[in-house]
């Protein structure tokens, strides 16, 4: 719910960006960050610090606010936020209704969700750091349009996209954010640490529009996940094997490449001649999320 806080924030100050770009947050060495938001004359920037567990909002004049991350209600942190936004002079009136998420009880109204597991966040802070390093490597293979590698606050998972280009068909009954999110035909993949429906942390990989039959297509390493709709390799499958960073671009790669057959999108013109940077030598990621 704090990083719901934050990213609605960035999505109402920053410039719109195709897809809800301006929405999402960025992995630092420290955790995660809005990158530079502009407020007038001034930008500001908001980094969940998870080495000191501290909140920071640093502004071009020079100001470094911050404070404590701990166990606190959601409203605890809504109204500490708030305060601090406006002792620097910014102003901002967010939807305060949580989005992607069954529990829609108001921000400022949050009693019930008020813990902070400091080994858990320290855990995530790794996966994350080590995760964005795999899907960077993936990222620089496509010369095509493709997003950062970014994290949804919504869906709580930090992901890539690659897109062939062409528009994609509208979905049936799609809400206004879903229509400008997938107004282009995409294959996506990243990492997700999981839900209450799908308790597993995995890296995840889909197509969108789907085209016919790629839950049948082989993939190296992973498989197609019928609940979901869609590729997982799970965390476990991955941490303390040799070399799990280039399973993770692998299982990228071949996922992609699926999905690229089947659509046909023009892979001559959108990929690189030569996909091969060097991958860094980690010999396990970090612990399993509880």
């Amino acid at each position: 719910m704090w990083t719901q806080i934050v990213g609605k924030t960035r999505m109402l100050l920053a410039p719109m960006e195709n897809h809800w770009w301006n929405a999402t947050l960025y992995v630092t060495p420290n955790g995660l960050t809005t990158s530079a938001i502009p407020y007038g004359s001034l930008t500001f920037e908001i980094e969940f610090d998870w080495i000191a567990h501290q909140l920071s909002v640093r502004t071009s004049g020079g100001v470094d606010h911050r404070f404590g991350l701990y166990p606190r209600s959601v409203a605890d942190f809504y109204r500490e936020y708030f305060a601090c936004l406006k002792s620097l002079g910014i102003e901002a009136r967010i939807n305060r209704k949580p989005m992607e998420f069954p529990d829609t009880t108001p921000f400022d109204e949050d009693q019930h969700h008020a813990s902070y597991d400091k080994a858990s966040v320290e855990t995530f802070r790794q996966i994350l750091i080590q995760a964005d390093r795999a899907l960077k490597v993936f990222r620089g293979r496509f010369i095509g349009k493709c997003s950062p590698v970014h994290f949804f606050w919504g869906s709580f998972d930090l992901a890539v996209t690659r897109f062939s280009g062409r528009r994609a068909p509208e979905r049936p009954g799609a809400d206004a954010a879903t229509r400008e999110a997938y107004s282009h035909e995409v294959s996506s993949c990243g990492f997700w640490p999981g839900d209450r429906n799908f308790r597993q942390p995995a890296f995840y990989a889909y197509s969108a529009p789907s085209p016919a039959g790629l839950d049948r297509e082989p993939v190296s390493p992973g498989s197609w996940n019928t609940q979901l709709g869609e590729f997982i390799l799970t965390y476990d499958e991955v941490r303390e094997k040799p070399s799990p960073e280039a399973l993770i671009v692998n299982f990228c790669q071949t996922t992609y490449e699926a999905g690229a057959k089947l659509a046909h999108w023009d892979r001559a013109a959108l990929e690189r001649p030569d996909p091969s940077p060097a991958l860094a030598s980690t010999s396990r990621l970090p612990g399993q999320l509880t």
